[in-house]
């Protein structure tokens, strides 16, 4: 739901609106879901048609003075206006104005299917293992960090935005590759006890390759082989081979 904030005094800043949906998280979120309701191809979005559907879902969902869902209508009204420009069948420099707006759909996607098994992951594993309680402690156990789905799309998005920007024309998805990534992480500790998060993640790394590099990670300490820790907050994320005898 939209809702505004209360009245402000003269000279404080004008009332703005707080955007509340439980269905979708963000204006890609809801374009995903259109083109997936109508069964289109991502490759070749009908701009027209879902530009309509697009605005209409606005007005139903009273999103209206939505900043950032008015900006995603913009965008596709812009790319709506660009497909209608006539162009020779001869001119080679003329790039599709879908480019992107696909590219960050495919990023999109990936990162749900992302989200959605770490979800499924986690709900198995407090359906499995009872949290434990020791008497003997007098203080309570460290509640484990919690993010809701939007904070945790918000987080994996900026790890994205860190690694190299694929070109325009580069909207063919890549499939994960964790077996491969689970390979690279038991060679690095091979050679050493301890690493880091850049010694098994290249600078210039691809989405793809940020997104295995993390499954590959949890799914390692999750079979006890190995222990992650970050001792503060956006500090680099440390990696410590588990010995046969802390496992047992």
């Amino acid at each position: 739901m939209t809702s505004p904030r209360p009245d402000t005094r003269a000279g404080e800043p004008q009332a703005t609106f707080v955007v509340e949906l439980a269905a979708f998280n963000g204006p890609l979120d809801l374009l995903l879901s259109l083109i997936r309701d109508e069964k289109l191809d991502i490759y070749d979005i009908p701009i027209a048609r879902i530009c309509e559907q697009f605005l209409a879902r606005m007005h139903e969902l009273a999103l209206n003075d939505a900043a950032e869902y008015l900006e995603m209508a913009a965008r596709l009204l812009r790319i709506k206006a660009l497909m209608l420009l006539p162009r020779h069948e001869s001119d080679e420099g003329w790039e599709d104005p879908r480019a992107e707006l696909v590219r960050r759909l495919l990023e999109y996607q990936q990162m749900r299917e992302v989200v959605d098994l770490l979800e499924r992951r986690g709900e198995d594993r407090r359906n499995r293992f009872a949290r434990a309680w020791s008497p003997t402690l007098m203080a309570p156990p460290q509640a484990p960090l919690a993010l809701s789905l939007a904070e945790l799309l918000v987080a994996v998005d900026r790890v994205l935005r860190a690694v190299k920007k694929p070109g325009m024309h580069d909207v063919v998805p890549r499939a994960l590759d964790v077996d491969g990534a689970i390979a690279i992480v038991k060679a690095v500790l091979a050679l050493r006890a301890t690493a880091r998060w850049r010694d098994v993640v290249r600078a210039d790394a691809e989405p793809w390759e940020v997104l295995s590099a993390l499954l590959a990670l949890l799914e390692l300490a999750k079979r006890s082989e190995l222990k992650l820790a970050q001792p503060r907050p956006f500090s680099d994320v440390e990696i410590r081979r588990e010995l046969a005898g802390e496992a047992a």
